[in-house]
């Protein structure tokens, strides 16, 4: 592409660059620099890229698009936002793919990867279309799945998968669009049919310094979409949308606390049923994912469907057909009187919210099977280990990824914080073991949950990661006793 369309759009203060030039690509990292490239200097929180401009010239860099002058002589261009540039050139290099996708993008701290797997199942389902999906747990071009580093990946590499996407015959983009992107202009230039507000919590307070700051940054979101679709009992809604222009459909879990509302409310051990009530319309609706903010991931992507056109019912049909997202409170079906879940909770907050929402709900024992993570933060093992205790109806300790760590010595931190405890528990190193003694001692009515690895198919001892997925397992140890039996 040349040069003066891919600055299409960029405010040029100054530049010496011939505007006819032939630009191969577009990257702000000077390691991925190569000849022909446009190398952005974006100014970070750890370090400058104006530092590396000489390494990226080195590489054969066509030109550096930048804020202040380069020090060596080269092709510059000056602009006063690098990171906004960076958006807008990766963006042109790539033909505007966002404009041939219907954008939708969800922001909050809890409840953005749930929320947009629903909504990427729920219209392929309506439309009968293919969508790509970009979150924390993965990204998807149709049904092919990709490995993600980030919630939301920088803009150069962000307008690379939508223009993978629009390519591969996608008519729409599902995306997290987390509060770092945001602020930092990853997503700028994107105009999105539809935005979702989950919830805000504190959280990345390491970042934005206040929850007002935090708030304002997922607030840009709704400057630049169609449809505002927002949780009404969340208590920072109202500064979040003050001054959005678009049209907004405001959801609550209260009865006519807002636009679309849920009303009687059931819970089970599995799932949660619900009415949704919208523009005077009420429809049956069941999401297979149990807990209380279950109703409000509902809610989000009933929301988000109905902002994109279709007709309540037709939402809802299509909700109840949702599998929910691979272990994140994920229901592993056994056949059984007793549930199993898997749930990536490997953090005190995670263990936490899971076992209350579940207690919320749990018709009979809560029991928790968990570990912690070798060469990671030791602080949290007894802090876990004291939540466990003191939410969950009995434990089983056992390993996580132990790494280079003995797994016995990360158990015995755990231990440290349940010495007081009453609450039933045993020690069981090998995991594998340790989820068959779950099943064996199930009761009618247990709901089991299996924490820490969720999605993961793997065990990393040592250095080396080994295949283990707690499905095959849970599958394995039922076949066994049904040939038993």
């Amino acid at each position: 592409m040349k040069l003066a369309g891919l600055l299409d759009g960029i405010e040029i203060i100054e530049t010496n660059a011939d505007m006819s030039a032939e630009i191969a690509d577009v990257c702000c990292d000077s390691r991925r620099a190569a000849e022909g490239c446009l190398f952005v200097a974006v100014e970070g929180y750890e370090t400058d890229g104006h530092k590396y401009i000489p390494n990226a010239l080195d590489k054969g860099a066509a030109a550096v698009l930048c804020r202040v002058k380069p020090e060596r002589d080269c092709a510059y261009i000056l602009c006063a936002d690098t990171r906004r540039a960076l958006a807008v050139a990766s963006a042109n290099f790539f033909g505007r793919p966002t404009e041939k996708l219907t954008m939708i993008g969800v922001t909050g701290t809890n409840g953005k990867t749930t929320t947009t797997n629903l909504v990427k199942e729920m219209y392929e389902e309506l439309s009968g279309r293919t969508s790509g999906l970009i979150g924390t747990n993965r990204n998807m071009i149709g049904a092919l799945e990709l490995d993600t580093e980030r919630t939301t990946p920088e803009s150069r590499d962000l307008q690379e998968l939508f223009a993978q996407m629009a390519e591969a015959g996608c008519a729409a983009a599902i995306m997290e669009v987390s509060s770092h992107s945001l602020f930092l202009e990853r997503v700028a230039g994107i105009r999105y049919k539809v935005g979702v507000f989950t919830n805000l919590t504190q959280d990345h307070l390491d970042f934005h310094e206040t929850m007002e700051n935090y708030c304002d940054a997922k607030a840009i979101l709704f400057k630049n979409c169609e449809v505002g679709v927002v949780n009404a009992d969340d208590k920072w809604a109202a500064r979040l949308t003050k001054d959005a222009p678009c049209r907004i459909i405001s959801y609550s879990a209260k009865e006519n606390g807002g636009d679309l509302y849920a009303a009687d409310i059931h819970y089970a051990a599995d799932k949660v049923r619900f009415i949704a009530n919208y523009g005077g319309e009420s429809v049956r609706a069941t999401i297979n994912i149990p807990g209380k903010f279950s109703v409000y991931n509902a809610l989000a992507a009933l929301g988000c469907i109905l902002a994109l056109g279709f007709r309540l019912d037709e939402a809802a049909a299509a909700l109840a057909h949702c599998h929910g997202v691979k272990g994140r409170v994920e229901v592993v079906p056994t056949g059984r009187d007793f549930t199993i879940l898997i749930d990536y909770a490997h953090t005190p907050d995670g263990i936490e919210n899971v076992l209350r929402a579940v207690k919320e709900t749990a018709p009979g024992r809560v029991g928790i099977l968990f570990g912690c993570g070798g060469d990671r933060d030791r602080t949290k093992r007894p802090k876990m280990g004291a939540i466990s205790a003191d939410l969950a109806d009995y434990m089983i300790i056992t390993s996580d990824n132990p790494r280079t760590e003995e797994p016995e010595a990360i158990i015995a931190d755990i231990l440290k914080g349940i010495k007081e405890t009453k609450t039933p528990y045993v020690v069981i190193t090998d995991r594998r073991e340790a989820i068959k003694y779950a099943i064996e001692h199930a009761e009618k009515d247990d709901v089991i949950i299996l924490a820490g690895k969720g999605h993961e198919t793997y065990q990393i001892v040592g250095k080396t990661k080994h295949h283990m997925d707690e499905r095959e397992i849970v599958a394995e140890v039922l076949a066994a006793q049904a040939d038993a039996d």
